[in-house]
């Protein structure tokens, strides 16, 4: 049985079924061709902008694109890729070769973390009281800071600009992607500290081309990085070929392999003595990027050598023993600038037995022979903090408050 209501939507269904038009054929189907070109049509409806766009459409000539794809039309093979002048295209990103360059990318992520995570009101307090730091201690966080500001700033723009349009190897560009945005937090972090703490940013970011300790170093890097930087430059040849590895040694033995050890070690230091503990914890994961950054640098050098030995003769090796040995003396000297006198149960002379020990390190990562032999770590605690896993809270300041993408607005 039906109720009433039942009976009315009946009613009108079956009254609007009567007044519904009768069926009209399927309309026979248009060829993609002629679709295309009717939408193309300038009508009365279109601006004159909108006109201008289907006009300019019109005289596009697709050959060039096609062209550009040529070469890249095939399917990829595992032994098309190589990381240096790579014929293979560029936009297929699998099948992997370097599952390493893949697995960095991942661990990456994995370690994803972001300044205002911490809390600065600790460091807040202790940088305004007049007697909260000794001038040796103020000296080194403005010094570090200084220096690390503008340092990841010139580090970034050799990755983006240089190194990322150079390696032909997509899982390889997959990682450095994601390094250009850890290099960007490094920076925002840098920037978050010296605004919390309310410092000259005027002076903090020029100490890069007004302190000579911290010039010298921002210097060096650019020597190998200018040439590069050039949209012009292009690999393909000895020559240039071993310009481009010889940027790369620069790059990630020494700009991130060694001219961040001294300050790190500082501030790292006095986070140890419960000072300063804010900036401490942004410098300990910034730290722990860097390792990852520098293990994938060498990963990259050591895989160009192997499909190049052409490249790695006697001579490229005296020239990546000396720059790696003349990074390691600049950050020596800028240990002495900090560090006039004994401070953090550390002093000039102490850093440079760690500076050369980790000098030591990278020319051995990268097949060279040691030049500092019998030198011990006097900080075997800095490998401690680096293998941390991300969860744990070193300094127990770590504050988490992550947003999802649905509850951000895009307005």
């Amino acid at each position: 049985m039906l109720s009433w209501d039942d009976a009315e939507d009946t009613t009108e269904t079956a009254t609007a079924a009567e007044a519904a038009p009768a069926a009209q054929p399927a309309a026979a189907p248009v060829e993609p061709e002629a679709s295309v070109a009717a939408a193309r049509m300038v009508s009365s409806a279109d601006s004159e902008a909108v006109a201008r766009a289907k006009e300019a459409l019109n005289d596009l000539d697709i050959q060039e694109g096609l062209d550009d794809l040529e070469g890249a039309a095939a399917r990829v093979h595992v032994g098309d890729k190589m990381m240096i002048n790579a014929r293979a295209d560029l936009n297929q990103l699998v099948p992997f070769k370097y599952d390493w360059a893949w697995q960095k990318y991942l661990d990456g992520c994995a370690n994803h973390w972001m300044p205002q995570e911490v809390n600065m009101t600790a460091d807040i307090a202790l940088w305004k009281d007049p007697n909260g730091l000794s001038e040796d201690e103020r000296r080194i966080v403005m010094r570090s800071l200084g220096f690390f500001s503008t340092a990841d700033s010139l580090v970034a723009n050799n990755l983006v600009l240089a190194v990322y349009r150079l390696i032909t190897n997509p899982e390889c560009r997959q990682y450095i992607l994601r390094q250009a945005f850890e290099e960007a937090i490094h920076t925002h972090a840098y920037q978050y500290c010296i605004e919390s703490l309310g410092m000259d940013e005027g002076e903090i970011f020029n100490m890069y081309k007004e302190v000579p300790s911290v010039a010298k170093k921002a210097a060096w890097g650019l020597k190998y990085t200018r040439s590069i930087s050039d949209p012009q430059f292009q690999t393909g040849t000895v020559e240039t070929d071993r310009q481009f590895l010889k940027n790369l040694i620069a790059y990630y033995c020494v700009l991130e392999g060694m001219f961040f050890y001294c300050g790190f070690t500082q501030i790292l230091s006095m986070g140890r003595r419960n000072k300063m503990t804010g900036t401490a914890e942004q410098f300990q994961y910034i730290l722990r990027d860097e390792s990852m950054h520098l293990n994938f640098g060498i990963d990259v050098i050591n895989t160009i050598k192997m499909e190049n030995p052409h490249l790695w003769d006697a001579q490229m090796q005296e020239e990546a023993t000396q720059m790696i040995l003349q990074g390691a003396q600049l950050e020596i000297e800028y240990a002495q600038d900090t560090m006039p006198r004994g401070v953090l149960g550390m002093n000039a002379a102490t850093m440079a037995d760690y500076l050369k020990f980790i000098a030591n390190r990278r020319l051995v990562q990268i097949g060279l022979k040691e030049q500092f032999p019998g030198v011990a770590n006097p900080f075997p605690w800095m490998s401690e903090i680096m293998d941390l896993k991300k969860e744990k809270n070193f300094f127990e300041t770590r504050v988490v408050d992550y947003q999802t993408g649905g509850a951000l607005s895009w307005d």
